[in-house]
């Protein structure tokens, strides 16, 4: 049977953040101060391998301190700051200038890009009535990407956990979300790429599926493939 609403991940599953090569990179150039290509590749991996890069990597060798700011890092927007700039200076980043606004970078539209069927697929369930909630665990607010990439009009709920204190896979989250969207829990898929996180949603009888957090070029289709299923 058709689902009646559906539920969405946003990191990795309905955009990509930019590597990290390409954010270094952009804040370095903004800089000014003549970082050349060699040093914001080295850096770039350096950060990457560290953990302090925004959705890539687990840190490793970060302190206690640090590693649990970064566990509870999507819980409220103090901690979700101080986890990321915390790990950027403790990775050794020799341009300390640049912490705050390589944090700021991860945030804005342009760092974020959306997979090739991300707007056909929200486009579609729109115009077959099917309410969707994107259901993210995040320390800043979603909206003005998808309204940069002319998206927000086709999401009748965001349900963030920086704005609950509530994080994936607490099924609370969902909770939330299905009844935002005036739904029964199993009525309500959830589509996202984390194999933990997003599979709270089964708890509440909810269906889940997955897509694999690819960069944008290597995964046209998933999504497409995922609302076959669903419609």
């Amino acid at each position: 049977m058709a689902v009646k609403g559906c539920m969405f991940d946003f990191s990795s599953t309905l955009f990509h953040l930019e590597d990290a090569e390409t954010w270094l990179g952009a804040v370095a150039a903004d800089s000014g101060l003549g970082i050349g290509e060699d040093d914001v590749r080295r850096w770039a991996a350096r950060l990457r391998e560290f953990g302090a890069v925004p959705g890539g990597p687990a840190p490793t060798a970060a302190g206690p301190e640090l590693m649990r700011l970064w566990q509870e890092r999507d819980l409220d927007v103090v901690r979700h700051r101080a986890a990321y700039t915390g790990l950027l200076r403790a990775a050794g980043l020799p341009w300390p200038e640049l912490v705050e606004p390589l944090y700021e970078r991860h945030m804005t539209p342009p760092a974020w890009q959306p997979y090739p069927d991300t707007l056909e697929v929200l486009r579609t369930l729109h115009e077959r009535g099917v309410p969707v909630a994107v259901v993210s665990n995040i320390g800043y607010d979603l909206r003005p990407i998808l309204r940069h990439h002319g998206m927000e009009e086709y999401v009748d709920a965001f349900v963030l956990s920086f704005e609950h204190e509530i994080q994936k896979p607490d099924p609370r989250l969902f909770r939330i979300a299905c009844d935002l969207l005036g739904l029964a829990a199993p009525d309500v898929a959830m589509v996202g790429d984390d194999r933990v996180a997003d599979a709270g949603a089964a708890a509440l009888g909810s269906p889940v599926h997955f897509v694999d957090p690819l960069p944008v070029t290597e995964r046209p289709g998933a999504l497409r493939a995922v609302l076959a299923h669903l419609l």
